[in-house]
């Protein structure tokens, strides 16, 4: 089968990565790629947010199968594209894709099914955002509607931090990601992620996964892309991912086919735990980053048959096969990110680690020069290894990164801090 992945950062790298270790797999592609994913896939230098450049290209090289990364494509309905064209695809439509897209749209969503969510207000007016927060006190949470690469959130502390978010975002801080703003109540707990398959009628999860979005140690700093995830989550017990499927994700599902607009692909359920309730923080409608790595590394070949499933709708005939076992991922940015940064520095070391199904780095803002690896992005590697406790995955990711050599690079060294102390 002849597969094409759309993307070229560590998400992709991964599901790339386990994809071609399914025996079904027998040309891949993937477009644009990086550095890392040139060493096991083929890459295609194609706009993956053209509707028409992305059915041209399988259809001029016999592509099957295509698996679609970011929100950004999926949002523009590539998907739709592809279908229409005849060729599979893994990825909600356009209209499905709102979840992500709009976070005002999944408020009124989550509204009309009672899923559980943080009180909410949208606004298009910086003066009306503004005293809405003065009313509502902080914390307080400000989002920017739209799709702002995963960074549009502030979790402001006080009131003026709250107001000051509101400018950044009307001034055009986010694009037109941030032309209308979502204010939301502030949540207290612990957040996790839990990742379902849905066919538009079958929902299967397929596992949990901690993300650490703040920059600095102890979850100081501002918000990133994510620095590292590890997975499976244990605060997100049985009972609790049976209280979210039945409370937050089946109602959301089921009110999407009441509108005409049935989900097909990955949805990810950001959640906030407190006093053993979860309640949805957001969904994503692709795979999490640096999430992926930690799932794709646990699930290995199986991926492509889980997602080929969920894409032709034969969820109901699937299971999801687990190994006992733990995966962690830290990544390594460019010192400055998530603010300014410089790229073109050398990365070095690469070549002596291990990269078989217990290890791997996977390449997320990286560019080859002749034999050289150099950094090209934020969010640059992302050390990734299994183990058959969280500990254990860790020493093996720290051993690995430590053997890196990157002087213009940085990395939290806690990783996983909330959850080490169960094992």
């Amino acid at each position: 089968m002849n597969i094409l992945v759309l993307g070229g950062g560590g998400r992709e790298h991964a599901i790339a990565w386990a994809i071609k270790q399914n025996p079904k797999c027998d040309r891949l592609v993937v477009a644009p790629g990086n550095a890392g994913i040139a060493q096991i896939a083929e890459c295609a230098d194609i706009d993956i947010n053209s509707r028409s450049a992305v059915a041209e290209f399988c259809q001029d090289n016999a592509i099957e199968f295509v698996v679609i990364g970011p929100e950004a494509p999926l949002a523009a309905g590539v998907a739709d594209a592809l279908r229409d064209a005849g060729i599979a695809c893994f990825g909600p439509s356009a209209a499905a894709a709102r979840l992500e897209a709009s976070k005002a749209f999944t408020k009124e969503v989550c509204d009309a099914c009672d899923a559980p969510t943080a009180g909410w207000a949208r606004f298009a007016d910086a003066d009306a955002a503004k005293t809405h927060i003065a009313a509502q006190g902080a914390p307080i949470v400000v989002k920017a509607d739209g799709l702002a690469a995963g960074k549009g959130v502030v979790v402001a502390e006080t009131i003026a931090q709250a107001c000051e978010a509101v400018d950044m975002m009307f001034a055009g801080g986010f694009g037109a990601a941030g032309a209308e703003v979502v204010i939301e109540e502030f949540m207290h707990g612990e957040e996790a992620s839990f990742f379902v398959l849905v066919d538009g009628t079958d929902v299967l999860p397929i596992g949990t996964a901690q993300d650490h979005k703040r920059v600095g140690e102890g979850d100081t700093g501002p918000n990133t892309g994510g620095m590292g995830a590890y997975s499976p989550a244990p605060v997100l017990t049985e009972a609790l991912q049976a209280q979210v499927l039945e409370q937050i994700i089946r109602p959301t599902m089921a009110e999407m086919v009441r509108r005409g607009t049935p989900y097909q692909g990955v949805l990810y359920a950001g959640l906030m735990i407190h006093d053993g309730q979860a309640r949805l923080v957001e969904y994503n409608v692709r795979f999490g980053d640096p999430e992926a790595q930690v799932l794709m590394m646990r699930l290995g070949a199986q991926v492509l048959d889980l997602l080929m499933a969920c894409a032709e709708g034969r969820l109901s005939e699937m299971a999801v096969n687990w190994a006992d076992d733990h995966a962690m991922t830290v990544v390594m940015a460019a010192q400055g990110y998530p603010g300014v940064y410089e790229k073109g520095s050398e990365i070095r070391g690469l070549q002596g680690l291990p990269a078989d199904s217990w290890h791997m780095v996977y390449h997320a803002g990286t560019r080859a020069d002749g034999g050289r690896i150099l950094a090209d992005g934020g969010r640059v590697l992302n050390v990734t290894a299994r183990g058959r406790t969280l500990q254990e995955a860790r020493d093996r990711v720290y051993d690995m990164a430590g053997r890196i050599e990157w002087p213009e690079g940085f990395m939290r060294r806690d990783i996983g801090w909330r959850a080490i102390g169960t094992d």
